[in-house]
């Protein structure tokens, strides 16, 4: 499994193509081999491309707009061929299709898109939050992750299991990795710490979760890339990657 930086990280430093530069150069530096794309400023796929390459970095993962992978689908593709990226996520469902009233067009509106994306030798990523591991009763008690699961093929969807969120949805980290191991190919993973009844962001290693247990369930799967992300950091976000970077390295990951 390939450690990398996910750049949403970082992403107030990434708005201008010097920024980019410069970041990616920092990231490099940290010892970190692969990127994954995401929140960062205009700047032509050839030229980030470009940057990577010098850089000996892999771009694993991309978080495409929802809309784009909707409507522009084949220039989708012809982006990340550039990247030489095959896997193509969004960061999120849009909003209306959450609700279980909603939901059935989620499937309906993606699978052509993400079946010309399988064509092309790619995959189509979703990541989750919390949101997704909500049981209905409209169901009898599915969650929406479920849901997913049954309505795309693992040729049609892969996840981006974000550890992190599985956890504050007061789940199982390591049983999901267990349930959704054939899509695994990318992962998120970002701590949980406390400050007295507050949930906080935190550098891997500097909270509560069971790494050690989780990178091994991880091993036990199809996940290729082990992507750090922190959305919020306490100290300086380029430190957070660092000392993630630092505590998976002692673990034996690099």
């Amino acid at each position: 499994m390939i450690l990398g930086a996910q750049l949403y990280t970082v992403r107030s430093f990434l708005q201008t193509e010097k920024d980019i530069r410069r970041s990616l150069q920092k990231i490099a530096e940290m010892g970190y081999k692969s990127i994954q794309v995401s929140a960062i400023g205009n700047i032509r796929p050839e030229i980030l491309k470009e940057i990577c390459d010098e850089l000996s970095l892999q771009i694993a993962l991309t978080h495409t707009n929802a809309d784009r992978i909707l409507n522009e689908t084949e220039r989708v593709i012809e982006e990340h061929d550039i990247l030489g990226c095959n896997y193509i996520g969004i960061g999120s469902m849009p909003d209306k299709y959450r609700e279980p009233d909603w939901y059935d067009y989620f499937a309906a509106d993606f699978r052509k898109a993400a079946g010309k994306i399988a064509e092309a030798g790619k995959l189509f990523m979703y990541h989750n939050h919390h949101f997704e591991f909500e049981k209905f009763k409209q169901w009898n008690g599915k969650r929406l992750i479920e849901r997913l699961m049954e309505d795309f093929s693992p040729e049609e969807m892969g996840v981006t299991l974000d550890t992190y969120w599985v956890q504050a949805a007061g789940a199982d980290v390591c049983e999901w990795i267990g349930k959704l191991k054939d899509r695994l190919h990318c992962v998120h993973l970002k701590d949980m710490a406390v400050r007295g009844t507050e949930q906080l962001m935190a550098p891997v290693g500097e909270g509560n979760m069971n790494f050690p247990a989780i990178l091994k369930a991880l091993e036990q799967t199809n996940a290729k890339y082990l992507l750090v992300e922190q959305d919020v950091c306490q100290t300086s976000p380029f430190e957070c990657l660092q000392t993630s970077y630092n505590n998976l390295a002692a673990l034996g990951y690099r």
